[in-house]
C-alpha cells in the first residue's frame, strides 16, 4: 500500500511516484516560494496545479489537506521518523524544507531565530500588505470610489520596503552572505508588486535601491527561474 494511500488528495491529483514530496500549488507569490525553495534544495518532486481560477482549492480534495483552502500545500513521504506528512502554509512550508534538509537556514540557534524573524516579517506583513494593496489598486480600482483603502495599502507597502531596504543595507541577502528562506518567501511579493499589479513606479520602487539590486539577484538564482513557473499555469481556453 501506498504511503499516500491515507491522504484524499492524492486520489483527485495522482501523483506518478509515490516516494517524491508532493506539491499542490498554482504559481502565485505565495505558490512559488515551495517551488523554488524545491528547486534551489534539490529534492525530487512532483508539481501539481491547483487552479485557483476554478476553485480548485475549494474542493474537497484540497480541503482534506488544507482546511483553509489556499495554497500551497505539500505531503512529503519520507517526513519524520520516516513517516508520510501533509503541510499547508507557505510559510511552514519553508521552514520544514529548510529543517528537513539542514539548509536555506542559518545553523546556529541566533541567527535561525533571526532568520525566523524576517519570514514572519513576510508573511504577517509584506505578504497581505501587498496583496491588498494590489486589490485596490488593480484588481477593484473602478469599483471603489473612496481612495481611502488603496491609500492606506499604498502607504504601508511603501513602509515595508523602507523596512526590507534598510535591512539590505551591506548585505547580499536578507541574513548577509546566506540565501535563506527569508529571501525566498519575500522577493516574488517585490516582484508582483512591480511587474504583476505594476504598481512600481507608483511605490517608488526604485528609490529603495537595496531592495531593487537584491530583488534582481534572487530573479537571476536558477531556482528561481525554474520554480517561478512551476506548476505552469494552464492554457487559456
Amino acid at each position: 500500500m501506498s504511503v499516500l494511500s491515507s491522504f484524499p488528495i492524492a486520489e483527485h491529483w495522482k501523483p506518478a511516484d509515490h516516494a517524491v514530496i508532493q506539491l499542490y500549488s498554482f504559481p502565485t507569490p505565495n505558490g512559488v516560494k515551495a517551488s523554488i525553495a524545491l528547486e534551489e534544495l534539490g529534492l525530487p518532486y512532483e508539481a501539481h496545479l491547483v487552479n485557483i481560477m476554478s476553485n480548485d482549492q475549494k474542493t474537497p480534495a484540497f480541503l482534506s489537506l488544507n482546511p483553509n483552502g489556499k495554497i500551497p500545500a505539500l505531503i512529503d513521504p519520507d517526513g519524520p521518523a520516516g513517516l508520510p506528512i501533509g503541510i499547508f502554509e507557505s510559510g511552514a512550508i519553508l521552514l520544514y524544507l529548510a529543517e528537513k534538509t539542514g539548509r536555506l537556514m542559518p545553523s546556529d540557534p541566533v541567527g535561525r531565530l533571526e532568520c525566523i524573524q524576517w519570514l514572519f516579517f513576510q508573511m504577517a506583513g509584506v505578504g497581505p500588505m501587498f496583496g491588498q494593496y494590489g486589490h485596490f489598486y488593480k484588481f477593484v480600482a473602478d469599483k471603489v470610489t473612496d481612495p481611502y483603502p488603496t491609500e492606506r495599502y499604498q502607504n504601508e507597502t511603501k513602509r515595508l520596503l523602507a523596512v526590507l531596504n534598510g535591512r539590505l543595507e551591506g548585505r547580499e541577502w536578507m541574513m548577509g552572505d546566506l540565501y535563506t528562506v527569508a529571501d525566498i518567501a519575500t522577493f516574488p511579493w517585490v516582484r508582483t508588486v512591480r511587474d504583476f499589479y505594476e504598481a512600481g513606479e507608483v511605490v517608488g520602487l526604485e528609490s529603495f535601491k537595496n531592495v531593487t539590486a537584491w530583488l534582481e539577484r534572487c530573479l537571476e538564482r536558477p531556482s528561481s527561474v525554474k520554480g517561478m513557473a512551476i506548476p505552469p499555469r494552464p492554457k487559456p481556453s
